[in-house]
């Protein structure tokens, strides 16, 4: 049974458990609801529950571990004489997975039956060809030590999938059974799901933490990794970037942080004008209709895909400047890619971040301080640059912060817009690119994770992470403290 079915089902027995648990509190209490100790919605709940906690948590603790079984189990059946020599067990271990799911999709797509799926012969069939009429690409011939592997595979994850959906469907209908065995109305239903509700937010709160730990902690191995195969002192300090998987590397970042920095202070020049004269007349001078309608167009700008602005640099901007700055006009400007390019598009970009945030912060300046200036006769101009700004400042700086890390960890727009150039140049029209640009196109294709070329992308992840880090720290920093000021 596939996973999502085995979900629907279980949350079709919550449901009906949910209205059996409430219709069951209030009999034993003869339909009046004084009578129990909680409201009938809290018995309801506790049924739900206690069907729906047990058997997510081990459907969750089963899919992610059945994986790794099934990998190490199969890992030990392949022989030696599978691993070519320009191989490893891992790529092996790969190519297997990629079969095995080759051939669900054939027996799912009616292309295969699945006893032939599970009897067919690398000797007298051409897996390859078999597998690619149903979509899936293999990029070497299929040998039988493979072949073989894959269809153990689908056999114990079938076999996994089966017995996965007993438990889980057992443990659903036992905590259904035994909460609606208890429910009656001297029992304290509102206790059980308040304290089922607290461990369920402290559950979320953890794997939050979690995620952010392992996240962190890929990348510092990673890079230590990396330092041990690349000197940090040319990682940090070199001013050439350029990447051999042959050898001979040169992977000074330098390059790559005045390409990022560069592109990010031209999009800023351009988003904390626009954004900031936006917000200040959103908040000050526009009428409410004005503000119900201009508020929202601008916020658009923030839902659009990155890959669409990408594209607007790449088919739009970049031959616009072409036409103005390039041979056609002026002669400065070589290529449509160009750190103005990218600078542009990302400051279009990032205009409803600093206009949002500086928006939210300038009305939370209080009505009195407007009023006081207004009382002493200052004009409106005038309350606005002498009282509103100075004392919304801290909290404008924070909103261009965001919106500064933000723009130094964009990728597609650079990678369309920018060109993909590491140089040191002052000329905003040459091509330039950025580290996270870098980091894409170190990890595309087959890296080999043995290198310093492939691992370097950590490092390139580290430095940059380290970077917006500070700059989101400095900016809640300065937000709170002004937060704390008026509130």
């Amino acid at each position: 049974m596939p996973s999502l079915w085995l979900v629907l089902i279980v949350l079709a027995l919550a449901v009906a458990g949910y209205v059996i648990g409430r219709r069951k509190a209030l009999g034993s209490a003869g339909g009046d609801s004084r009578a129990l100790h909680s409201l009938p919605s809290y018995y309801g709940s506790n049924v739900a529950i206690m069907t729906i906690v047990p058997a997510f948590f081990i459907m969750g603790v089963w899919l992610l571990v059945q994986p790794l079984y099934i990998d190490n189990q199969i890992s030990k059946t392949l022989p030696e004489e599978a691993i070519a020599e320009s191989s490893t067990r891992g790529l092996v271990m790969s190519d297997v997975r990629r079969v095995a799911e080759g051939l669900d999709i054939a027996v799912a797509e009616g292309a295969m039956t699945r006893e032939y799926a599970s009897n067919i012969r690398s000797e007298f069939t051409d897996v390859r060809e078999r597998l690619g009429q149903v979509g899936v690409a293999l990029g070497s011939e299929v040998d039988h030590f493979v072949l073989r592997a894959a269809q153990q595979y689908r056999s114990l994850a079938n076999t996994g999938q089966l017995l996965m959906t007993l438990v889980v469907l057992g443990a659903a209908t036992a905590g259904f059974a035994v909460s609606v065995l208890r429910t009656n109305a001297e029992f304290r239903a509102r206790n059980v799901v308040e304290t089922a509700i607290r461990y369920l937010l402290v559950f979320a709160a953890t794997v939050a933490i979690l995620t952010t730990i392992g996240i962190v902690l890929s990348l510092v191995f990673n890079t230590i990794e990396f330092f041990r195969l690349y000197p940090a002192r040319d990682f940090f300090f070199g001013t050439t970037w350029s990447p051999s998987f042959g050898g001979g590397s040169e992977l000074g970042v330098v390059p790559l942080l005045w390409g990022t920095f560069y592109i990010s202070l031209i999009a800023l020049a351009v988003a904390v004008p626009i954004g900031l004269f936006a917000a200040v007349y959103l908040s000050e001078y526009a009428n409410s209709h004005v503000r119900s309608v201009a508020k929202p167009l601008l916020e658009v700008l923030a839902g659009i895909p990155t890959i669409v602005y990408g594209l607007f640099a790449l088919l739009t901007v970049g031959p616009l400047l072409m036409k103005v700055f390039g041979d056609e006009g002026i002669g400065v400007m070589q290529a449509g890619t160009a750190v103005m390019t990218a600078g542009l598009v990302m400051g279009i970009m990032l205009i409803p971040f600093v206009s949002s945030l500086s928006d939210d912060i300038i009305n939370a300046v209080p009505q009195a301080m407007r009023d006081g200036s207004l009382g002493l006769g200052a004009t409106q101009s005038e309350t606005v640059k002498q009282v509103v700004l100075p004392a919304a400042l801290p909290g404008i700086v924070g909103a261009i912060l965001l919106a500064a890390s933000r723009a130094i960890g964009e990728t597609m727009i650079v990678v369309l817009g920018a060109g993909a150039a590491a140089r040191l140049s002052l000329n905003p029209f040459d091509a330039m690119t950025t580290v996270t640009a870098k980091v894409v196109s170190q990890l595309t294709g087959d890296a080999d994770f043995a290198s310093p070329e492939a691992l370097v992308a950590f490092a390139l992840g580290m430095t940059l992470f380290v970077i917006t880090l500070g700059l989101n720290v400095l900016a809640l920093y300065i937000v709170r403290k002004y937060r704390e000021q008026y509130e």
